[in-house]
């Protein structure tokens, strides 16, 4: 068992009631976004366990997240097998994301394979930079759920200026999860967070270059009357 408690104000019952659902926040707009206790809920779930919160209002709150115990015996852990290499691009990128930890850290790992990366923190900013950006943006790589407007309806936004540029949402909530509230339609590209940098890399090509997409590995589907990502 993993408790965590604060001495903060608390919440009430209807709060309760509510706090594990996607995308329910109590901020107001522009202070934030949901998906974090969901996010946690869906965690404890997939791994056999359950999760409790206590809390009164002036009292602060306890989470207690109990995990089955593993009673298998120690062995030997299995050799990874060899990566496969990742193709390298040198198209332009226009990165979105609302964490600064997540945003440098994915900038990064999008330059080590050669891509030149226009970054963004707002969807605000996403859109200035668009503007006033000289050259073609190839990519748009986004957040799904941020202030100011979410992912979808940043790539609206962008495909008035950009028609020809391909998308891929990433979050750290399912890609189901996202599909069925309606924040993105099904088929997208979509990547789960946290990633690995060949994950990424590999993303970013499917994204780029749907012919490519490997069978049953991608979200992503070819809209053959426009070429275009639905």
């Amino acid at each position: 068992m993993l408790a965590v408690s604060d001495d903060g104000h608390g919440m009430d019952k209807d709060t309760l009631d509510k706090i594990f659902e996607p995308f329910f926040t109590t901020k107001g707009i522009g202070r934030g976004t949901g998906l974090g206790l969901a996010t946690v809920y869906g965690t404890v779930k997939q791994n056999n366990g359950f999760i409790n919160v206590y809390s009164e209002p002036g009292h602060g709150t306890t989470f207690k997240i109990y995990l089955p115990r593993h009673a298998a015996k120690v062995g030997q852990m299995r050799k990874e097998s060899p990566s496969v290499p990742v193709a390298r691009g040198h198209e332009t990128i226009l990165l979105v994301e609302d964490e600064p930890a997540i945003l440098n850290m994915t900038r990064q790992m999008l330059e080590r394979f050669g891509y030149r990366v226009l970054s963004a923190s707002t969807p605000g900013e996403a859109i200035r930079v668009a503007t006033e950006h000289a050259g073609e943006i190839h990519l748009l790589i986004s957040d799904v759920v941020m202030p100011e407007m979410n992912g979808r309806d940043l790539a609206k936004n962008v495909i008035s200026l950009y028609p020809g540029i391909r998308r891929l949402f990433m979050s750290g909530y399912t890609a189901n999860i996202i599909a069925h509230h309606g924040v993105l339609d099904e088929g997208i590209n979509f990547i789960q967070k946290p990633f690995s940098i060949q994950a990424l890399a590999a993303k970013v090509r499917e994204a780029l270059e749907p012919g490519t997409i490997r069978t049953g590995g991608a979200l992503a589907r070819r809209n053959e009357g426009s070429g275009a990502l639905d």
